[in-house]
């Protein structure tokens, strides 16, 4: 061997060998992410009811890749071989395979076993081989979803047909490409073919039907269970066929599927498992803070009637102000606890302010209108006596106008907090003048707080400008 040729090994050598170590990195950080993601899902009770099978998926998961237990699944429509491909792949007859319609009923599961060598990086590798109901056989408006929610969890997807591809075959590969698994499409029974029309067949579906959908190398032929005939002599001379099932011919979807996995097994599993979890984890997220902001809306409704009734019927008009900042803090906290922020009352008392300070219009007319309409709310309430309560429905006007604003002040506050402490106690890509903007804007016009939108819209665009 030439110094130039060994050179080259060398090279090839050692990338191949960088490759098999930041693969077993990049499988280490899977691991490690997947087991916070797992411990780190902060569910109360109640909001655990009804996320049990999420919760479970999750486990799942991280216990494959703890198990480097790789999937593959088969699917295709009633009577194109997938059991009988499974069968011929393990060598035995495990999976239900016969002539009568629809033979598998439900998903089927059986493990596949290979040296340990087989799949680069993986010690004891676990191959699961899923067989599925006829894609034909799930009603049509399920059918779509239910080959989706299977395939997430696979790593390998097998797609069986046993000729040209019919206009629901294709529907189903078209789905089943969106997943992002790799796709062998596996053409079965090419004995039932002459080679001539089986070639013709194979070209046809390689060049028109799956083109802008797989690669050329990823379509397979085999004859899992290949019917032959033999003309037999009998005793008396007479000649009669005699059919029988011979040896499958699946070898080259075996070393497929083989080389597939030596190549990417173990990052195809890190992979499939983070996305997969992914997306669990965001139904799981998209639960929990569904339930936490219709609690949040609850207790911000809550505290928007107390700050409201209690400024109402207060007389004094420096406790009007004291105990409306009162019930913000306590909102606030409350609030707090709910996402899980931790937040003391110092720290409370701090995010008020910075509301306050940021947004201006509204807790400059809350100040304002409870310091004017308190000061004429208490001139009424003690003319009540002398006026011989002439002055108590203008006092009762005085004090319903004064909860009004003070109820809005603690609902803008309310939904400003809410949003940021939803955001992990970050503003996200709005700073909070934005986000009080928007809220004014979806107020509903029946709210009994929307007739000082204006006035409120008013000042806080002289602050955005």
């Amino acid at each position: 061997m030439s110094t130039v040729n060994w050179d080259i090994k060398a090279l090839e050598d050692t990338l191949e060998s960088f490759t098999e170590i930041q693969t077993a990195i990049n499988y280490k950080q899977a691991q490690k992410s997947l087991q916070n993601l797992v411990n780190q899902l902060d569910l109360t009770q109640e909001e655990q009811k009804g996320l049990e099978g999420e919760i479970s998926h999750l486990t799942f998961m991280l216990e494959k890749l703890e198990q480097s237990r790789l999937q593959i699944v088969a699917f295709g429509l009633v009577g194109r071989g997938k059991s009988s491909v499974l069968n011929a792949l393990l060598g035995k007859e495990v999976f239900q395979a016969g002539p009568l319609h629809g033979v598998t009923q439900k998903i089927e599961c059986q493990d596949w076993t290979l040296n340990q060598h087989t799949i680069t990086g993986l010690a004891q590798p676990s191959i699961q081989l899923l067989d599925t109901p006829g894609l034909d056989e799930v009603k049509g408006e399920n059918r779509e979803e239910i080959a989706r929610q299977i395939a997430k969890q696979a790593d390998l997807i097998l797609f069986i047909v046993a000729g040209d591809l019919s206009k629901l075959e294709y529907l189903a590969l078209s789905t089943l490409r969106q997943v992002g698994k790799p796709i062998i499409l596996v053409f079965n029974k090419i004995d039932q073919y002459p080679e001539a029309d089986r070639q013709a067949i194979y070209e046809k579906i390689r060049d028109e039907r799956v083109k802008e959908l797989l690669w050329p190398n990823d379509i397979v032929m085999v004859a899992a269970s290949p019917l032959v005939s033999q003309a037999v002599r009998s005793v008396d001379g007479s000649l009669r066929v005699k059919r029988y099932r011979d040896k499958p011919q699946v070898e080259a979807l075996k070393l497929k599927i083989l080389e597939i996995l030596h190549q990417e097994g173990k990052s195809l599993l890190a992979l499939n498992s983070l996305l997969y979890a992914d997306s669990v984890n965001e139904q799981i997220i998209e639960r929990k803070m569904s339930i936490r902001n219709e609690a949040a809306e609850g207790l911000i409704q809550k505290s928007v009637m107390t700050k409201a009734i209690t400024v109402a019927l207060n007389p004094v008009t420096a406790l009007d102000l004291l105990t409306g900042a009162v019930v913000d803090v306590a909102m606030i906290l409350s609030l707090s606890h709910l996402y899980g922020i931790p937040m003391t009352q110092s720290g409370a008392i701090a995010l008020l302010k910075k509301i306050g300070l940021s947004m201006g219009g509204i807790t400059a007319s809350d100040f304002l209108a409870s310091l004017g309409l308190g000061s004429l709310k208490g001139l009424l309430g003690f003319s009540v006596p002398i006026t011989g309560g002439a002055s108590l429905l203008p006092y009762l006007g005085v004090a319903i106008t004064q909860a009004g604003v003070a109820g809005f002040s603690c609902y803008a506050i309310g939904q400003i907090t809410k949003t940021y402490l939803a955001n992990g106690a970050c503003w996200g890509p709005n700073g909070p003048k934005a986000v009080a903007k928007n809220i004014l804007n979806s107020l509903d016009e029946a709210s009994i707080m929307s007739r000082i939108r204006e006035e409120l819209q008013g000042k806080i665009s002289k602050t955005l400008n």
